[in-house]
Order: structure tokens, then C-alpha cells, then sequence
């Protein structure tokens, strides 16, 4: 299934990240897979595949997140949820 989200606000985010057209992350939706990096990285979720998150994300030829590589998409993501996570701690 195509993504429909709007990912707007994520562009800037999108922009830095790696292109990657091929493999298994080839046309997933690298926007979806930051938010669930985020989302993860938040939880502080360490029991993660990167394989069933892949798997699971929608498919997106669309915006900036157009041939940009999930896998970065997600790490960075979970970087930016667990300091999100220690700031709300602190």
C-alpha cells in the first residue's frame, strides 16, 4: 500500500538522509520509518528487527522521503526519541 501520510514536517530530516534504491528498504517509506524509530527510541525499545519494521512500512514514491534509505531513517529516529525520552526525564 502507497503511504498517504503528510510527512511535511519531516522534510527537513528527510533531506539529510542517505539515498538508497536498492534491497530490501527499495521504495519503503523512510518518513514512517523514522516516526517508528522515534517511537521505539521514546519507549526505549531494545528488543527491535529492523527486518519486521521494514516489512511493515507503507511504500512511498512521494516528497522528500523519495529514495531515502529507512534503515538510516529508523536509526535516526531512535536516536531522536531516546534524547527526547532523557530530556522529559531530566
Amino acid at each position: 500500500m502507497a503511504c498517504k501520510k503528510d510527512h511535511s514536517k519531516l522534510q527537513e530530516i528527510m533531506s539529510a538522509l542517505p539515498t538508497d534504491q536498492g534491497g530490501v528498504g527499495r521504495h519503503k517509506c523512510a518518513a514512517c520509518a523514522y516516526e517508528a524509530g522515534y517511537e521505539a527510541g521514546y519507549k526505549l525499545d531494545g528488543s527491535l528487527s529492523i527486518d519486521n519494521v521494514l516489512a511493515n512500512l507503507d511504500e512511498s514514491q512521494a516528497g522528500a522521503q523519495r529514495h531515502k534509505s529507512p534503515h538510516a531513517a529508523y536509526a535516526l529516529g531512535y536516536y531522536h526519541g531516546v534524547c527526547q525520552r532523557i530530556n522529559d526525564d531530566n
